[in-house]
């Protein structure tokens, strides 16, 4: 078998109006609703530039300096990643939309800014500005 590129990516949501709202509204993601099928989608995002196996434990160090998840944050499904124009601005809207940063805006060693965020669902959401995938 030979992957081709990963076809899309879909949380399982429980409360579809919450994601509707900080995918579609928040995230200003183009997302439509499908009558046919009551089916929430878009293929209007380019395509997937990184798929990885992330430990728990690397996660949390990306976003509490610790190898360990704070008992008081739900531990994370998975992790989605969007490059957005400018990172510091995405987090003040997130905040003032309702949403808890996990931390701050930050520069990591590779050059990738980025602020994290978790979604209704529980994935671990990166808004985020990554230089070497921006040729």
């Amino acid at each position: 078998m030979k992957v081709l590129f990963c076809a899309g990516f879909s949380p399982i949501v429980r409360d579809r109006d919450e994601s509707m709202r900080f995918y579609g509204s928040t995230l200003g993601l183009p997302l439509q609703v499908d009558a046919e099928y009551d089916y929430v989608a878009t293929s209007e995002l380019d395509g997937l530039k990184h798929l990885g196996l992330w430990r728990l434990s690397e996660a949390a160090e990306a976003c509490f300096g610790t190898p360990e998840w704070p008992s008081d944050v739900p531990e994370p499904q998975g992790t989605i990643e969007f490059d957005v124009d400018d990172v510091d601005a995405a987090a003040r809207e997130l905040q003032s939309s309702g949403y808890r940063l996990l931390h701050e805006p930050r520069t990591m060693p590779w050059g990738q800014r980025i602020v994290h965020v978790m979604s209704p669902e529980g994935l671990l959401v990166g808004l985020t500005v990554t230089p070497a995938m921006r040729d």
